[in-house]
């Protein structure tokens, strides 16, 4: 009796993310579903209008918004989301903790050795869920949680504070007409809309340009579908900035104390991108989905325990075999067939079997290397003394 092909091991029906390779995961032109958070991790999802009351209160209401719906892409052709997802292999360990931080709406702490897919591993999700491109946060030694919330250009707002003050009255008042007109007031509404009234007594100043959301800031948006957010090597970070990060992880949202004093409500801030203005309302931002929260660690040091009970923990180990061939063909299209560069993975393999800290990206250099500069056989110690250098420093 003949045996057929080995079947693929089943997709459990609890994954929503499935690892598909950087595939947008649509049917019929549909989003992805995201499941429901649960009840303790649900924040504003409930007050948002249907969609199509949305419609009708923007036909009426140009200001009115609960923020627009990421686009399905992660950024356009060539971008590092779409390179990043399409190149991305994970194993069955790294979806299941992915599907249960989705699951529960938990941060996903991801650690292991640089080029273990740490940081692809987020822009896989977003573009396989359809929840626009990665908002991402490189953390370093002097990051605040306030640069990750937001920014307030005080000085930018004084500059132009004192630019006015040298404008005659006669122009003055003809460009608070064109601010009235601009800042949505309608015709006959009686009290017209102020786009940021403030100390100065400029009625017409627009304060939310000089407001810019942060990636943490903007992932808290109340947005229909959650944002995925990339708060990259954490373990950068000043040893106070995992504790200040507890806050926000369980109330949702944050405020911005510059908007308080504002009378108008909302005011429209400047996104992280900058390429549109989203609104806030009374100076407080509370997201309506909690975003999906990568946040990766090289190992480097030990996290307080009030921060690890509110994550979820996943160790990505290299890659090896079958996946770590997978992953190069991904990276290197160029190479058609592993036997032309048999030698450089043979090379690779022993020199980790011998103890040398080595990355998958490092291999993927030194098979670039090989067949865009038609190096030979006879290459190969020039290959592995410019890329197979330790990690580690030895």
């Amino acid at each position: 009796m003949t045996e057929g092909p080995v079947a693929a091991p089943a997709v459990p029906d609890w994954w929503v993310y499935r690892g598909h390779r950087g595939e947008p995961r649509t049917r019929e032109g549909a989003l992805p579903g995201i499941p429901d958070p649960p009840p303790w991790r649900s924040f504003g999802l409930h007050a948002l209008v249907p969609p199509e009351e949305e419609a009708a209160l923007r036909a009426r209401d140009p200001l009115h918004s609960s923020l627009p719906v990421p686009p399905p892409g992660t950024g356009g052709a060539g971008s590092w989301d779409e390179q990043a997802a399409v190149a991305y292999r994970g194993d069955r360990n790294a979806h299941d903790l992915v599907n249960a931080a989705i699951q529960l709406r938990r941060p996903l702490l991801v650690t292991g050795p640089p080029g273990t897919g740490k940081t692809t591993l987020a822009a896989s999700i977003a573009r396989e869920l359809a929840l626009g491109p990665v908002l991402r946060w490189g953390i370093t030694s002097r990051s605040t949680l306030r640069e990750g919330l937001y920014d307030y250009d005080v000085l930018g707002r004084l500059h132009d504070m004192n630019l006015r003050k040298n404008v005659p009255p006669q122009q003055r008042r003809h460009r608070g007409e064109k601010d009235h007109r601009d800042s949505g007031t309608h015709k006959g509404a009686g009290t017209p809309r102020e786009t940021g009234r403030h100390e100065d007594g400029d009625r017409h100043e627009d304060i939310g340009k000089y407001v810019r959301l942060g990636a943490l800031g903007d992932a808290l948006l109340p947005r229909r579908r959650p944002r995925v957010l990339l708060i990259d090597e954490i373990d950068k970070s000043d040893v106070d900035l995992p504790n200040d990060l507890l806050h926000v992880f369980e109330t949702g949202g944050y405020e911005i104390p510059e908007l308080r004093r504002v009378a108008e409500s909302p005011v429209r801030v400047l996104s992280w991108d900058g390429n549109e203005r989203v609104p806030v309302h009374d100076g407080r931002v509370r997201c309506a989905q909690f975003p999906l929260v990568i946040l990766t660690s090289n190992g480097d040091r030990e996290f307080p325990p009030a921060f690890r009970r509110r994550c979820l923990f996943l160790t990505l180990k290299p890659p090896e075999g079958e996946r770590l061939h997978d992953i190069l063909r991904a990276h290197v299209p160029e190479m058609k067939d592993l036997s032309q560069v048999a030698d450089v993975l043979k090379e690779y393999k022993g020199l980790t079997a011998e103890g040398r800290q080595l990355s998958p990206d490092q291999l993927i250099n030194a098979v670039r290397l090989r067949l865009t500069a038609q190096l030979g056989p006879d290459d190969l110690e020039t290959i592995t003394n410019a890329v197979f250098h330790s990690l580690s420093g030895a």
